[in-house]
């Protein structure tokens, strides 16, 4: 098939929107017949029983919508872009997998880890690895020997699958974020010249926005581990196929990064373990202050899509390194407060 740019990006979009728009609410069912719910209580708070066997709503569309734009054989200068993708692909199925037995099963965070470390090493073995920056102080390019490529990478990777499986907790708020730095990629990779890359975060696009109505406050299904892990997955080697554009998703997910950051460390200065999930996060804080769900949620995808549009309009990388400093700053400072403002009111309440 001979191949109109246009129309492949459109295509693969509506390919992607339509099929999650009709597969999600066959996966609530899914999920309800398997036993893989929410019950209310816990950190989730939510009414009645959910689903949580979304993300198949978000990866088979993913995969048929890859699948259109394959078919429209858009050239490409880079011989090594089809085992790329073939890591992209097979690393999500292995990850969506994963997430399907944890769902299922509820695996032990050792078993979660070694199966992301898994995913870093199918990422790395297909050429998806972080092997070069630049330098935004120099602008020179620093190019790292193998050992520490393989350290970056799978740190890179697992840290987005964390990221994103964490920030997972309010009702549309990962696969909104999710969507918001799949624009900012497909519009990065269309600008430099990479149109066959540019249809994957446009599939994941479609896919997340077609998955988001059932998603958003109150949702009627969640994405589950198998949604999570493996979007996180899939943004972590889209952020690297994009050219290793690391400061453009730093920048665009500073906010939950910056938030799990916090977590791991304060989890580990009060002598648990970094694993133990809590309401400490900076969604669940907000919310306990009184501010309805869809407010945080807003907020979240409002100061991340101002961030995305900052990597692609500011140039110089030093200005976007010191609005990633600034921005993960505001946010271990807003944390700090509010888990003193918490500390004081759990004294007030024993006393």
């Amino acid at each position: 098939m001979g191949y109109s740019l246009p129309l492949a990006y459109l295509l693969v979009f509506i390919t992607a929107a339509f099929s999650a728009l009709i597969i999600t609410p066959l996966t609530v069912r899914l999920g309800l017949r398997w036993g893989m719910t929410s019950a209310p209580g816990g950190r989730r708070m939510h009414r009645g029983v959910v689903s949580r066997t979304g993300g198949m709503g978000i990866f088979f569309p993913f995969l048929l919508a890859l699948a259109v734009g394959l078919a429209f054989q858009i050239p490409t200068a880079d011989p090594k872009e089809p085992l790329r993708l073939l890591g992209l692909v097979l690393g999500s199925i292995w990850m969506f997998g994963v997430g399907l037995v944890d769902d299922r099963r509820d695996l032990s965070p050792r078993l979660q880890f070694l199966a992301q470390l898994v995913a870093g090493g199918i990422a790395i073995a297909t050429l998806i690895f972080i092997e070069r920056v630049n330098n935004p102080l120099t602008d020179q390019v620093v190019v790292f020997p193998m050992p520490v490529v393989v350290v970056l990478t799978l740190f890179w990777i697992v840290g987005m699958i964390n990221t994103v499986n964490w920030l997972d907790g309010l009702d549309g708020l990962a696969a909104g974020v999710a969507a918001i730095l799949c624009t900012v990629l497909a519009v990065h990779m269309h600008r430099v010249g990479q149109p066959s890359v540019a249809l994957l975060p446009i599939a994941l696009l479609g896919a997340t926005l077609g998955f988001l109505p059932y998603n958003f406050h109150p949702a009627r299904v969640f994405m589950g581990s198998n949604g999570a892990f493996f979007l996180g997955y899939a943004l972590g080697c889209l952020g690297i196929m994009a050219g290793a554009r690391v400061a453009t998703v730093l920048l665009v997910m500073g906010i939950p990064i910056a938030d799990v950051a916090w977590q791991i460390v304060d989890r580990v200065r009060r002598r648990r373990s970094p694993t133990q999930g809590d309401r400490g996060h900076l969604h669940f804080r907000l919310l306990d202050l009184g501010l309805p769900q869809p407010v945080v949620v807003l907020a979240y995808w409002a100061f991340c899509g101002v961030f995305g549009l900052l990597a692609l309009t500011v140039s110089s990388r030093l200005y976007k390194l010191l609005a990633l400093l600034a921005l993960g700053g505001a946010v271990t400072l807003l944390l700090a407060l509010l888990a003193r403002c918490s500390s004081a009111k759990d004294g007030e309440d024993r006393a």
